[in-house]
């Protein structure tokens, strides 16, 4: 990371469909740049990390999938909760075998099917884990970077912590979910936000900001995925919308090309403009919403050929170029 910012653990969410694995991935990417090793952590359970860096299924184990520019580490971990909880209760409570007798009544199954909110606080805490961890002195993980459940349940998510401190009034489990919130109410803590620039994915992310700054958790950056150039200058996208191209013109232009025998071509190009034209006209509208929530805005462009390894790497260093706006 070039610049001194305070935060280590990076939680990255956003609507279903905007992309919030592949914007996680490449911060994980950019994170790492230059030398450090950085953890990117799954809990939804769909392998998609997996599937961005194009490596076999994750197991619960942390595994380098990734090197980043410079020469740093990205690595992996795909959070199973049935696991975690055997990990949290050997960990905090040193049960040891009496672990696996739980696993042959189905007491963790039953733990975090019915109670929900069991299997938040232990990805949650699996996080905190993974930002505390220390080898001697000095962290094992310079960053760690969550992908956390959609914006419509990431306030539950994180804050799942205060909800257990306020039954549990003391003992290990109230020390630990205090710890837990201490952590994402803290500097050290950014959520990121990632949406397309369209009405529903702009207004669940700013539900979520307004969720998340009553919670007193930190927003970081609002990302916005796969923008695109208009392909028309101003003056011609008002004339499209307004049905005012002219014919003529983008006739001469496909005789030029050679494409002036399609028959029907001409008046399907004008329609094609006309949507390009509303298009831009939405996005512009969303893009000032947008920015109307007053937090660092940085856009990842659309990637013609689809989100491969050599995309995230493109991807990762916009963000790095956004640097100097958004402190990563």
């Amino acid at each position: 990371m070039g610049n001194q910012s305070p935060t280590r653990l990076h939680v990255v969410t956003g609507k279903g469909g905007t992309g919030k694995t592949t914007a996680a991935a490449a911060l994980a990417l950019h994170l790492a740049s230059g030398g450090q090793r950085v953890l990117l952590i799954e809990v939804e359970g769909r392998q998609g990390i997996a599937q961005l860096f194009d490596v076999p299924q994750l197991p619960y184990e942390e595994r380098k999938v990734a090197l980043a520019r410079g020469g740093g580490d990205v690595y992996a971990l795909a959070i199973d909760p049935e696991d975690a909880l055997y990990e949290y209760l050997d960990l905090y409570y040193r049960l040891g075998r009496a672990g696996k007798a739980l696993r042959k009544v189905g007491v963790v199954e039953f733990a975090t099917t019915v109670a929900p909110g069991v299997r938040d606080v232990l990805l949650t805490g699996k996080a905190y884990e993974a930002t505390r961890r220390r080898h001697g002195q000095q962290y094992v993980y310079d960053a760690v970077v969550v992908d956390a459940p959609p914006t419509g349940r990431i306030g539950r998510f994180l804050n799942v912590n205060a909800e257990v401190a306020g039954l549990a009034k003391m003992g290990p489990i109230r020390r630990q979910a205090d710890s837990i919130m201490g952590l994402l109410r803290s500097p050290r803590t950014a959520v990121h936000l990632v949406t397309l620039l369209e009405e529903m994915p702009v207004q669940e992310t700013a539900d979520a900001v307004d969720e998340l700054r009553r919670l007193d958790i930190p927003v970081g950056a609002i990302v916005v995925n796969q923008t695109r150039h208009p392909a028309l200058s101003h003056e011609q996208l008002q004339d499209a919308q307004q049905g005012r191209l002219d014919g003529g013109e983008v006739a001469a232009g496909l005789k030029a090309a050679g494409l002036s025998g399609h028959s029907g071509l001409l008046d399907a190009l004008l329609r094609e403009a006309r949507a390009h034209a509303e298009r831009v006209e939405l996005e512009t509208a969303q893009r000032a919403l947008v920015q109307a929530l007053d937090q660092p805005v940085v856009e990842l462009p659309w990637l013609v050929d689809g989100v491969d390894l050599a995309g995230l790497y493109e991807l990762s260093d916009r963000l790095g170029q956004a640097e100097t706006e958004v402190p990563w």
